[in-house]
């Protein structure tokens, strides 16, 4: 493998990270000449999306078409795809992969051939190829590689004015369930707090144009003050009475939302406790959320 496509880039996928991220490097410096899908169309999508001059090929031939791949399939997807490259020469350069809870084991038949094999995850959410190519600049990477692979990282990371993670393979899985709780989970609270809003009359839009300036301040708050010092609310005045009011209108909405609700209101009760502010004993409060309220 060498000659003309020895700088450039083969992308393994065509979703919206393969395309944000291929048409960030391109435009930045380091030229992507190829993009594989298993569907075809989609191949031609993601490589028209990124530049005219991008080859559309199969998985099979991108070891022909560039010695450093950066594979962004589906988790489950990772493994096969790496055995399809490494099955068809993939013999040196670099490969990195974009899944976040794994680490580079997850190439092991490309690292078995001689290839310098690492993960790069992107700690960030991505909705589609366009709104990636706003948010990936200047977001965080979590890196784990070693030799030309993290060389390969860092150049990418660097190119896109992004900070980085080292994470160790051990903790990768900790890690990615970081990433989830910060993002997804997030919006999974927001559409509870739109569902609770429903059952008290108040149209879907009405709610989300409602609690986005509370959401959007409290997330600034925690970020830049931190948990103690961001947090308010009847919780963190250990206000038994207003909780306990809660717990009996939960009653009647699903099970699921009473128990989001008691669950993240213990962590809420330990995040009130390392305040300087007030230093009340909430071991009621504790008691009120594990145990409820009687009828």
């Amino acid at each position: 493998m060498s000659g003309q496509y020895i700088s450039s880039i083969g992308i393994a996928g065509a979703g919206r990270v393969a395309q944000a991220l291929g048409r960030l490097l391109h435009t930045r410096g380091a030229p992507v000449s190829a993009v594989a899908s298993r569907n075809p169309e989609h191949a031609v999508a993601a490589a028209a999306f990124i530049d005219p001059g991008v080859r559309a090929v199969a998985y099979a031939e991108l070891p022909a078409c560039a010695e450093r791949i950066l594979i962004a399939v589906a988790d489950d997807a990772i493994e096969e795809v790496a055995h399809t490259l490494a099955g068809a020469g993939m013999r040196e350069g670099a490969a990195l992969h974009t899944c976040g809870a794994r680490g580079p084991e997850a190439l092991a038949s490309l690292a078995a051939q001689g290839v310098s094999c690492g993960s790069l995850h992107p700690l960030q959410t991505i909705t589609n190829p366009r709104q990636g190519l706003i948010s990936l600049p200047h977001a965080t990477f979590a890196v784990t590689a070693a030799g030309a692979a993290a060389d390969w990282a860092e150049d990418i990371a660097k190119r896109l004015d992004a900070a980085i993670l080292r994470i160790p393979v051990e903790h990768r899985a900790i890690y990615h369930a970081a990433a989830v709780m910060g993002s997804n989970y997030i919006v999974a609270l927001i559409d509870a707090a739109v569902m609770l809003m429903g059952t008290a009359g108040i149209e879907e839009a009405d709610a989300r144009c409602a609690l986005g300036p509370l959401v959007r301040t409290s997330v600034e708050n925690a970020l830049q003050l931190g948990a103690a010092r961001a947090l308010t609310g009847p919780i963190q005045r250990n206000d038994l009475r207003t909780v306990a009011g809660h717990l009996r209108a939960l009653r009647d909405r699903p099970e699921w939302l009473a128990e989001v609700y008691r669950s993240l209101g213990l962590h809420t009760v330990d995040i009130a406790g390392r305040g300087a502010s007030l230093n009340a004993d909430r071991t009621e409060m504790e008691a009120l959320l594990r145990e409820g309220v009687s009828a």
